[in-house]
């Protein structure tokens, strides 16, 4: 009944319409009169907003799966299972650092770990979006600065950006 590409759309943008829809409602709600309604529509529209500069920062990430293997996010631990190889896992306290790199036309992350380890995985590849909710945990990381740099190099702007690097092995955030 609806488009496939509007499905896809509403895939990639639902979390942010959804807390725009959760701001506009607090405006609404405040505007309604009294100082009660004021205080808890200001209140939730607050929320919304919090809520939707959050989104905004990961829409980046959220992409439509268009390469091969699947990423999860458990315990601390990011594990990429590729369709031709047989994966891997690496720990967030041990990554050293963080790279995006254009190969074969295709944006990668690199991740690096402390033993000098590297895991490529495509930022197109299922669940890939959960790197972003992984990635906060780490000291120093501004996300904003990390959508930038994921949007050059997918967009073929940039071939290799550096992301993050760990602070305590003499490298910069």
């Amino acid at each position: 009944m609806i488009r496939p590409e509007i499905l896809r759309w509403l895939s990639v943008h639902g979390e942010v319409l959804s807390f725009a829809g959760v701001a506009l409602a607090g405006l609404w709600l405040a505007l309604r009169g009294g100082w009660v309604l004021l205080a808890l529509g200001g209140i939730v529209a607050l929320a919304g907003a919090v809520l939707l500069v959050g989104a905004l920062r990961r829409l980046v990430f959220r992409r439509v799966v268009a390469a091969q293997g699947v990423v999860e996010v458990v315990e601390g631990a990011i594990r990429y299972y590729g369709a031709q190889s047989i994966g891997a896992e690496l720990a967030l306290r041990d990554l050293a650092e963080i790279r995006l790199i254009r190969v074969e036309g295709h944006a990668c992350w690199r991740l690096r770990s402390l033993g000098g380890e590297a895991l490529l995985i495509p930022v197109e590849a299922a669940g890939a979006a959960a790197l972003a909710d992984a990635f906060t945990a780490l000291p120093g990381l501004d996300l904003g600065h990390v959508s930038q740099a994921l949007r050059a190099v997918a967009d073929g702007d940039a071939t290799m950006r550096a992301v993050w690097l760990r602070r305590d092995r003499g490298g910069l955030t």
